[in-house]
């Protein structure tokens, strides 16, 4: 059967549709609009008006007016996304499409859809997980499904140190101030590399590189953010110092792998995720940096196309394994990729009276109640590493509490030598400073 076209019909559609529809002649003249154009443009029809005349000169609709002389003067077809502010200063982000006719004497169609909804859903969308996972979601035919798929990534942890005991002597609006700051700075050079947050684990940032944007170079891509994001520091210190705030120091792990990616949770409520041991060996990593450093495991250097700076080798025998994983701390990648604060060697210096104290093994973040004495007779000058004299047969990767002059300080055993054992300092508590100058 072969419906009849009535006129009517098309005149019912055109005048019921929610996008604006316009039509013009070959010179840009507006012959009929549909009331969603009318009231989207603000339009009252009268003869010989140009479709851009029609626009608000306002510096916002540039591109829009730009857009319909470029295409009505060159008689070209347009499809492209402007940003709009109609005559009552709402803003508006709008797809444009022109169709022009082949014929001189013909017209030219323009159909305005209305973005400013999604484009609103989106952005917020955006600021609470990351741009990358808003457009997984809101954009691909996947995004909204329940389940993931094995990939090959890179897995980035961060963590600030001492920032737990840090959050008890500063009240809650200058914490998530300083916080905020420091986040803000991270995230845009993870962005830069293409990194993708997955999540903001309180102090610490969680970033897979290779989903869901495929990344070739993904391990090359996360080891140069890492670099970037430790030189950062100086810059959240530097607004730190500005605002009364103290310093602050963050240690970065970095695993390659492979990982499960995608939608995890329940109909109800999912979230973008990656799981799966390679994430796992990367939260571990990162608990043996200290502030400033980088760590690296071997599969992420396996992968690195260019060489990169060892500042120091070391393993740890991971739970339920035989074999040990090595890891790397780094002081630069490449040519291009160096921290600002590597210094080849540790310079010591003795203190000009040893310091007796007691000190205590963590497993986790429990305290073992049995004390161990030792002496700490020489510092860098940096004061971010000391040696301490013990009887007690300590092992890289420990963590200690010391406790010395009224002051509680934790550490971290780097190596153990003939003159002791050489600890890096994970806090700095107020005084401790003064303590061992």
């Amino acid at each position: 059967m072969q419906l009849e076209a009535r006129p009517e019909w098309f005149e019912y559609i055109l005048n019921n549709m929610k996008d604006a529809v316009l039509l013009t002649a070959k010179n840009g003249d507006l012959l009929n609009a549909n009331p969603a154009a009318r009231d989207l443009l603000g339009l009252e029809l009268h003869g010989g008006v140009k479709i851009w005349d029609a626009i608000p000169f306002v510096e916002e609709n540039d591109a829009l007016v730009q857009l319909f002389i470029d295409g009505v003067m060159q008689k070209r077809s347009v499809n492209s996304t402007v940003r709009y502010v109609n005559p009552d200063g709402q803003h508006f982000h709008l797809h444009v499409t022109l169709t022009s006719g082949q014929d001189d004497d013909g017209m030219i169609l323009v159909v305005i859809h209305d973005l400013t909804s999604l484009t609103k859903v989106h952005s917020a969308f955006a600021r609470y997980t990351s741009p990358e996972i808003a457009d997984y979601v809101l954009s691909t035919p996947e995004g909204a499904k329940q389940g993931g798929s094995s990939r090959e990534v890179s897995i980035l942890m961060s963590d600030l140190r001492g920032f737990t005991a840090m959050s008890t002597q500063m009240s809650s609006e200058d914490l998530i101030t300083m916080l905020n700051h420091y986040l803000e700075i991270m995230a845009a050079v993870i962005r830069y590399f293409r990194g993708t947050v997955i999540e903001f684990l309180g102090d610490g940032i969680f970033v897979v590189f290779g989903a869901p944007l495929e990344l070739q170079d993904h391990a090359s891509a996360a080891v140069a953010c890492a670099i970037d994001m430790q030189n950062a520091m100086e810059e959240v210190n530097a607004w730190n110092r500005e605002h009364g705030y103290p310093d602050l120091e963050m240690g970065i792990a970095i695993n390659s792998g492979t990982a499960v990616v995608g939608n995890i949770g329940s109909e109800q409520k999912m979230k973008y995720g990656c799981i799966g041991e390679t994430v796992n060996m990367a939260g571990r990593l990162e608990t043996f940096s200290l502030g400033g450093e980088i760590c690296i495991s071997e599969a992420t250097r396996r992968l690195l196309p260019e060489k990169v700076m060892i500042i120091e080798e070391n393993s740890f025998i991971p739970k339920g394994s035989n074999t040990p994983m090595k890891f790397y701390n780094i002081g630069g990648y490449g040519e291009s990729y160096s921290l600002s604060s590597f210094t080849r060697g540790i310079r010591w210096r003795k203190l000009s009276e040893a310091k007796e104290l007691t000190y205590f093994l963590l497993d986790g973040k429990t305290v073992d109640p049995e004390p161990h004495t030792g002496t700490l007779t020489e510092v860098s000058n940096d004061r971010k590493f000391g040696l301490l004299v013990t009887e007690d047969a300590l092992q890289p990767l420990q963590n200690l509490l010391l406790k010395t002059g009224g002051i509680e300080v934790y550490a971290k055993v780097k190596d153990c030598g003939d003159r002791g054992c050489r600890i890096g300092f994970t806090t700095n508590p107020e005084g401790f400073s003064e303590l061992i100058s």
